[in-house]
């Protein structure tokens, strides 16, 4: 059953249509991914939604008594430590402990006039206590810190002195534990570790509400979500699954329409054609027939020809080549007031592409400024390779000059280049027009991270260290950066948190802690397969007899026949989900058309049908996922 129902949703800005037009359903239980590129007005549609902003014509209707959930950007906080800030989450159950406490307090005294009212409501209280888990809430409480990365010192720490991410994580926490209906969530993984987004993972798995989340982390859709909501060009358009099928669709949807826009266009050619030849003809008959084909040819519908969404052009060039072994390090360690690490101890070789992983805090950064010679580390030795040409991409972006404009900070980096060369080098990421005369200071962070990938790609370096490269970025941008680091001829060190980015560059990871360094020759994926799977090494190395060998052979070959059957399967149950996506959509159509509402039984009707279509979807949908 829809919780939320938009129809016709439009909203400008400065004479720019952001959302043109958007109608859909959000169904209970449903868990949205929201995406689209920078600018596309995810953002705007989430605040339009919560009623945090108006939208300028279009109706929206929300179930009756739905609690809303949203994280606020502004945070304020009223109490003195983290600890009771996250116990404000249950400011209801807390009220009713009180009046349990009265009640116990008022049955105790020896003259109870009224005895069974007071039982009556005391029985009633405790019900709704117990229900929502009030005598679990100092664990909830306990849990939720702890999961979000606060340490024990902590949370008896004043909120007002907490960083802007731990701020932010403070506010995620108690939204959590608010429990709302229905939560929306703009970029949540933001200002948390590794841990931290793992632990918000699987929180969402489990939520039993509903969920509209607003996401660039693919690894972090593909596990959470069942429907994709893409906003482009100020449409929307609604894919079942989560990112990795909703990627797969879009190819094949993009496919399709070029070929259908390619067919018209053949058919439009040959038709003008055939028309040009009967008015060529000068016979009254031919041009009647000319002027009856071009009536035909104008009522016909076009199709759209498909908008090339251009990525930045990157490409990291190598000036000179490093030799094979471009920076070891031996039992480096830092300290300031406490220490942050020690036992330090890696080599890196000519082409590696590493991702540096690690709890927030660890040190990380740290680690860059020592090998950048920024800062000096306390012990230790650091050797570096031949020809070394450091480049570095700052999270920060604190190289960049707010009261430049994007032209001149390009051009005050890099003098030598002419007029042509520098507006050249802007419309390859995507600045173009007067948008290279806008004040650095007034770009998102997504068109600020842009201006300083560009400005690292001209350095020419041979040894990128990269801080989180991706946090800015929309999609888009992620794939055309990650397409660049695969062809880059130089050696990465590249600290983050996106898991898909790891997946997709890096061919070792290094896992820091604050007792030392882990090196690992593979993937992100890598990685957690050897750290979950130690155990079952010595298994793994035990030798096979030929009987073995022949059970294996027999076994694959089942399975390929398995393979090959299910493959069937998998066909025919996605033929089936299309017909009932179809079906589903017209469905759609009725209920966001303001006048079926004028007539009550057409309502329950279509809303019946459509129960039962989409129980029907989600059945098809959980056997498709099981069976793939």
């Amino acid at each position: 059953m829809p919780i939320i129902s938009t129809s016709q949703i439009r909203k400008d800005f400065s004479n720019k249509n952001i959302l043109d037009g958007l109608s859909f359903l959000i169904e209970e239980k449903d868990k949205i991914g929201l995406i689209g590129n920078n600018g596309s007005g995810k953002t705007t549609l989430m605040k339009i939604l919560i009623g945090a902003l108006d939208k300028d014509s279009g109706d929206i209707y929300i179930q009756k008594d739905v609690k809303i959930g949203y994280l606020e950007q502004t945070p304020t906080f009223a109490l003195d430590n983290v600890y009771d800030e996250m116990m404000s989450s249950f400011s209801e159950l807390i009220e009713i402990e009180k009046k349990l406490k009265e009640i116990e307090l008022a049955l105790s005294s020896k003259a109870v006039d009224n005895l069974d009212s007071l039982l009556k409501e005391y029985s009633h209280l405790q019900e709704i206590y117990e229900s929502k888990q009030g005598y679990a809430k100092e664990s909830l409480v306990n849990g939720m810190i702890k999961g979000l990365g606060f340490s024990e010192e902590q949370k008896n720490q004043d909120p007002k002195i907490l960083s802007g991410g731990e701020k932010s994580r403070l506010l995620l926490g108690k939204l959590l534990l608010s429990k709302p209906d229905i939560l929306f969530l703009d970029e949540p993984t933001n200002h948390l570790d590794l841990e931290g987004i793992s632990f918000l993972e699987k929180y969402l798995k489990d939520y039993s509400g509903t969920l509209v989340l607003i996401s660039h982390d693919r690894y972090f859709l593909d596990a959470i979500v069942n429907k994709i909501f893409l906003l482009e060009d100020g449409k929307i358009q609604i894919y079942r699954g989560n990112y990795s099928k909703f990627y797969e669709q879009r190819k094949k949807d993009l496919e399709m329409k070029k070929h259908q826009y390619d067919n018209q266009q053949k058919e439009i050619k040959r038709q003008e054609e055939i028309i040009k030849r009967f008015k060529a003809y000068g016979n009254a008959r031919y041009i009647k027939q000319g002027e009856s084909r071009q009536k035909l040819l104008d009522k016909m519908k076009r199709i759209d020809p498909i908008a090339e969404k251009e990525a930045a052009k990157i490409s990291f060039k190598v000036d000179m080549e490093t030799g094979y072994r471009v920076l070891s390090c031996e039992q480096v360690e830092k300290s300031y007031s406490t220490q942050i690490f020690e036992n330090i101890s890696f080599e890196i070789f000519k082409k590696d592409r590493i991702g540096l992983i690690g709890p927030n805090g660890i040190g990380k950064s740290t680690l860059f400024k020592i090998i950048m010679k920024k800062i000096q580390a306390d012990r230790g030795v650091l050797s570096y390779g031949s020809n070394l040409r450091i480049a570095y991409f700052d999270q920060e972006l604190s190289n960049l000059n707010s009261n430049s404009t994007i032209i001149d900070e390009l051009w005050d980096s890099y003098p030598k280049l002419n007029h042509y060369q520098v507006r050249s080098y802007l419309a390859k990421f995507n600045f173009i027009g007067d948008d290279i005369f806008k004040l650095v200071g007034d770009l998102s962070g997504g068109e600020r991270a842009r201006l300083s990938l560009l400005k690292l790609m001209l350095e020419g370096g041979n040894f990128i260290l990269l801080d989180e490269p991706t946090n800015h970025l929309d999609i888009d941008s992620k794939e055309a950066l990650e397409d660049a680091l695969l062809d880059y001829e130089g050696t990465i060190l590249a600290i983050s948190h996106d898991r898909y980015f790891l997946n997709k560059i890096a061919n070792k990871i290094f896992a820091m802690s604050s007792k030392g360094l882990d090196s690992y020759l593979g993937n992100y994926d890598y990685y957690l397969e050897k750290t979950s799977l130690k155990d079952d090494e010595d298994e793994n190395d035990l030798p096979i007899s030929k009987t073995e060998k022949e059970k294996i052979k027999r076994q694959e070959r089942e399975d390929r026949q398995k393979i090959k059957k299910k493959k069937a399967e998998l066909e025919a149950l996605e033929n089936k989900i299309h017909k009932l996506e179809e079906n589903l959509k017209k469905l759609d159509e009725k209920l966001q058309d303001p006048s079926t509402y004028e007539d009550y039984e057409l309502v329950n009707s279509i809303s019946k049908d459509r129960n039962n279509l989409s129980k029907e979807l989600d059945d098809l949908m959980e056997e498709w996922m099981n069976l793939g």
